[in-house]
């Protein structure tokens, strides 16, 4: 099958997670800052929380609006490599040490990174900003009221990311931020059901309420939690080749992905961070297909999982499906 060509959107990735090597050296050439490893192994770090810490060295190189919208522009290509027709991108402002006061202008460079691909006939992309885990209430309002003031066309949701472990439960803690979201009109989604296990998807429900979490693998520990996604029709934004990389499964063949798909679960493939994991979208497809023996059908309800989850425009997603459905 042709994956490639495969109408289809990706809706869990990190912009952190879209740097390659290459561009990273270039950024530290400019910083005068150097390299912690050589280029080729850049990305060798063991765990999460090291690959964590070396996202916010990388995005620390970033201090130019113009290095901003470059990143933005680089994102939308490798979406156009990928066949992508709708990105709904994650960034989190944490880790952007130069930007932390600016995010104001940190969206506005992206904006026009994004728009000048458009242009140029990539497909577009809305982002998802992300709180950390370890923030406090009082910073997640603070962000959310500061979107609510903006209202910048770009964002189109909240989210939350990082270590769940570490972190500890943080479904209460912003539950007051998600619910402002709300009110303003952001779609909602949430990192959950990874390092943490169901205890985390069933915190994102409750006090979140978000229409879509990423992850939400560790579901399938719990059948009660998978029958209400499937009753809510709460869709998972898997990332089955980075869930293996952690340790969480062995291999795709053991991926929870299926017996979620099967149970009625709306899931989707999708690659987090591409970059660090190499790897692509139409090959996490061939993946998922070859692990599972999909045929061409479930490949497409996969697909439209990924367009009907996303948060792009009802006009956008009424064309992706009618190209979905000439595949």
């Amino acid at each position: 099958m042709d994956f490639l060509s495969l109408p289809k959107a990706e809706i869990h990735i990190h912009l952190e997670g879209c740097f390659d090597p290459e561009d990273i050296e270039a950024l530290a050439k400019d910083a005068g800052v150097p390299l912690p490893r050589s280029r080729e192994n850049l990305y060798d770090t063991s765990g999460l929380s090291n690959f964590l810490a070396f996202l916010d060295w990388t995005c620390g190189l970033v201090r130019f609006r113009e290095q901003l919208a470059g990143a933005a522009y680089a994102f939308s290509r490798r979406m156009h490599l990928s066949g992508v027709r709708y990105a709904d991108v994650i960034v989190n402002p944490t880790h952007w040490t130069h930007w932390h006061h600016r995010i104001p202008d940190m969206i506005d460079a992206l904006d026009g990174g994004f728009a000048e691909a458009e242009e140029d006939g990539f497909a577009p992309a809305k982002l998802c900003i992300s709180l950390l885990r370890k923030q406090t209430s009082e910073q997640a309002i603070e962000l959310v009221e500061l979107l609510t003031a903006l209202k910048h066309p770009r964002v189109v949701a909240l989210s939350v990311d990082g270590n769940e472990a570490a972190a500890g439960r943080t479904g209460p803690r912003f539950a007051e931020a998600y619910r402002r979201a709300a009110q303003a009109g952001l779609r909602r989604t949430a990192h959950a059901g990874e390092s943490s296990g169901p205890e985390g998807v069933r915190d994102a429900l409750d006090f979140l309420r978000v229409e879509r979490i990423d992850h939400g693998v560790r579901v399938i520990e719990d059948a009660e939690l998978v029958k209400r996604l499937v009753d809510e029709q709460i869709a998972l934004g898997i990332t089955p080749t980075s869930n293996i990389t952690l340790g969480l499964y062995g291999g795709y063949d053991s991926h929870p992905f299926e017996a979620l798909r099967k149970a009625g679960v709306p899931v989707s493939v999708n690659t987090d961070d591409p970059s660090p994991l190499s790897i692509s979208l139409p090959q996490e497809y061939a993946n998922m297909a070859n692990a599972n023996g999909w045929d061409k059908e479930t490949v497409r309800a996969v697909a439209r999982t990924s367009i009907t989850a996303s948060f792009a425009e009802p006009e956008l997603k009424a064309s992706m499906l009618r190209d979905l459905a000439d595949w």
